[in-house]
């Protein structure tokens, strides 16, 4: 046999894995369309915009949201990937049942320099998939942030996103799911 097979996961078998211990807390991969993908590696502009960020946005939400760093969200029911960051409607359980789900998102954030391009693409269809309202890159590469809103499905069968907004660091945008909350990218973006 010449063709190649490749297998693939489901939530559960994903979860089972890792209770075999197959993989563990410490691994740097996330499931994708049934696929075990590895995490890209992050830069130290990529953990410095990160931990501004989460600063900023702890500061602007308080109590408003839940906000989960690198954390899954199962998108059933194939994926449970670890964005960066994610905005999620307050639970009382703090997500102790579950995993956050799609309808639990408010904003999912992704920081991309080595890993744009794949944010850009497989990513950004995932999100429009699962119906997650607004997804932001933090684009290190071009210096910026791309803001997509309004998931779609077209008549051939692809997702995306209608509105794609670029915003500059030196500018400032209201959270989508709080438009009363701004945040001043020059407080986030890395100063080169």
């Amino acid at each position: 046999m010449t063709a190649e097979t490749t297998k693939r996961f489901t939530l559960a078998e994903y979860h089972r894995l890792s209770a075999l211990g197959f993989l563990g807390e410490d691994d740097r991969v996330e499931l994708i369309r049934g696929g075990i993908m590895q995490m890209a590696a992050k830069g130290t502009a990529h953990t410095a915009l990160h931990k501004r960020l989460l600063r900023e946005l702890a500061k602007l939400t308080g109590d408003r949201a839940t906000l989960q760093s690198q954390d899954p969200i199962a998108l059933p029911d194939d994926s449970e990937p670890e964005p960066d960051l994610v905005i999620l409607e307050n639970q009382p359980d703090d997500y102790l049942s579950g995993h956050p789900t799609p309808v639990d998102v408010l904003l999912l954030i992704e920081i991309s320099d080595s890993s744009l391009s794949y944010d850009q693409s497989v990513k950004l269809t995932l999100y429009a998939e699962a119906k997650i309202s607004d997804y932001w890159i933090f684009n290190l590469l071009d210096s910026r942030l791309e803001a997509y809103s309004e998931p779609y499905q077209d008549a051939q069968g692809n997702f995306g996103y209608r509105s794609k907004r670029i915003v500059l660091p030196n500018e400032s945008i209201a959270l989508p799911c709080f438009p009363d909350l701004t945040i001043d990218l020059a407080r986030v973006f890395p100063i080169p």
